[in-house]
């Protein structure tokens, strides 16, 4: 007996040991030294993902179509919807065996999941939630419009839809955790979809939303947007006022828009709790942005853009951070929007006709740990007939060789990007690394100078001194020695054009005459991405003739 015991005990420990080392080893995102991460099995990852149209995850079939083909095209992670009616369609009964098979097929093909939880909302709308849901207001009340009508959206004030969005969250994460802790395929989960009130003012007028707007603000916000004010966004930091006590007193023309933020974050951190307690991946919030001259109600009011992250980030702890998506031109901007507020970068949605180049700026300029064009389920496959100009096919292609090296990169500081289009307000745009300066301007056809790229893009690594990977297309670089390190003069020593893998360079081209402009510049493809590897010198201006 006593044996017996001892061995029983032991194993115990073992168990608790292998759990705890499990729970050690979990998918993390961290932001150090400035760059990103995504830690997954103890090393840095570099998600080259693509999020699947709304409609495009509700079979095993679908799995077996599109995940095969995203493969082939070099994502390495696939974003995908998970909705609550699906997997619980009668109140307390789950049903996870179309995610199982969507799990399987991503190992079989090395992919990993994101987990896009539709539950309450997506975008903005409940047309996720079950049908036993949406059939009981009375349960689970509506938003009211400035009108008096009730809407389609499901009330952030609805205790019982909080409880029950929270449960079957929990169960997902429960069910993930027994299926895929030890492989990790799924990495991260998002909570909710571009959350937010649609309609007149703003703001919900139902009864309990009426009495609550008019009510106190809750001393937790009051005291911990008190307590970061010199970090506030300029907007909300002009319109607080610690000392109101009304929405109105307290947030003036902000109001409807912060009330609506601090309910929407408690319901989401409620339900962001309950699936951390089964399996605490990380977990983001993504949000629809406002677009120029919208008002709040026009676009999702109270929803997680960088203007009401302060109230969410009070309300909301459980969520570890906040990711735009980015449809309007201004990508760059809202990037470091989202910076500023201390998220790390993750571009979960953005347009796919330009993601090439915004991967890029995502990857290299603001060292982000990934980037995931939406609708990627639409993307012919390899070898089908191709959309014109380049593909986020082949830039992943080089991206998925090059990742250790950009990680690598990334933690040293040592990469930057850019991106250009016709549309730019400025013809050229200038890095600096390494003491040289890299301008770029949209490639021209020589000698009628008509331009032959309407987009352009590059990632700038430094491998050593002197010595660049750039990886690009549609730019015409020149080389100058940065001023601001010493006042000699630069010149190219050698341009190729190639491939980086497995850890080594492979030369296909040299580049010199009429390709590298009698060694002026690097001219790149307008029409295809590829690696680059620049050499460049410098001499004092000293060693010129008089």
């Amino acid at each position: 007996m006593k044996i017996c015991l001892q061995s029983v005990v032991a194993l115990g420990f073992l168990l608790l040991s292998v759990r705890f080392a499990a729970a050690q080893d979990l998918p993390t995102v961290r932001i150090e030294n400035g760059a990103s991460q995504l830690i997954v099995h103890g090393q840095p990852f570099l998600v080259l993902g693509g999020e699947l149209g709304n409609s495009s995850a509700g079979t095993a079939a679908q799995a077996d179509s599109i995940l095969p083909r995203l493969a082939q095209l070099h994502f390495n992670t696939v974003l995908m919807p998970v909705a609550w009616d699906q997997i619980e369609p009668e109140e307390g009964q789950f049903d996870f065996s179309i995610l199982d098979h969507w799990i399987a097929e991503a190992r079989q093909q090395q992919l990993h999941l994101v987990l896009l939880w539709f539950g309450s909302w997506k975008n903005a709308f409940s047309e996720y939630a079950p049908a036993w849901v949406l059939s009981d207001a009375h349960r689970f009340p509506r938003e009211v419009s400035a009108e008096g009508l009730p809407l389609e959206i499901l009330s952030p004030l609805g205790e019982q839809t909080a409880a029950c969005d929270g449960r079957a969250f929990a169960a997902l994460l429960r069910h993930v955790h027994d299926t895929d802790a030890s492989q990790q395929t799924v990495l991260m989960v998002q909570v909710e979809n571009e959350i937010g009130f649609l309609g007149l003012g703003g703001r919900d007028r139902s009864a309990i939303a009426n009495q609550l707007f008019q009510g106190p603000v809750p001393t937790e916000l009051s005291h911990a947007l008190a307590a970061h004010r010199t970090e506030l966004p300029r907007e909300l930091a002009e319109y607080f006022n610690p000392a109101g006590r009304t929405w109105r007193e307290t947030f003036g023309a902000m109001a409807d828009e912060a009330f609506m933020a601090w309910y929407y974050g408690r319901f989401v951190n409620e339900v962001a709790e309950a699936g951390r307690k089964e399996y605490p991946l990380p977990m983001y919030m993504n949000a629809q942005l406002p677009a120029p001259f919208e008002r709040a109600g026009e676009y999702p009011s109270g929803g997680p853009h960088p203007l009401t992250q302060a109230v969410y980030r009070a309300a909301a702890p459980a969520v570890d951070f906040y990711a735009p998506d980015i449809y309007w031109p201004d990508f760059e901007q809202w990037v470091e929007h989202y910076q500023a507020e201390r998220n790390p970068v993750f571009v979960p949605e953005a347009r796919l006709d330009v993601a090439p180049y915004n991967a890029l700026y995502t990857l290299g300029e603001a060292r982000g740990f990934g980037f995931s064009p939406f609708a990627v389920d639409s993307l012919p496959a390899a070898g089908e007939p191709e959309q014109t100009g380049p593909r986020v096919a082949d830039v992943y292609a080089d991206l998925e060789q090059m990742s250790n090296l950009i990680l690598q990169a990334q933690a040293k500081d040592a990469i930057r990007a850019l991106v250009l289009h016709e549309a730019s307000p400025r013809p050229a745009r200038t890095i600096a690394l390494g003491g040289f300066l890299f301008r770029a301007s949209l490639s021209r056809s020589w000698p009628a100078r008509n331009l032959e790229a309407k987009d352009g893009a590059m990632m700038v690594i430094e491998a050593g001194p002197g010595e660049f990977y750039l990886l690009g297309s549609g730019l015409s670089v020149t080389f100058l020695r940065d001023p601001d390190v010493d006042n000699r003069i630069a010149g190219i020593a050698s341009i190729e054009e190639g491939s980086y893998a497995d850890g080594k360079w492979v030369t296909r081209h040299r580049l010199n005459g009429d390709q590298s402009d009698q060694g002026r510049e690097l001219l790149m493809d307008p029409h295809a991405f590829h690696v680059y590897l620049v050499q460049l010198y410098t001499y004092g201006r000293e060693n010129l003739n008089p």
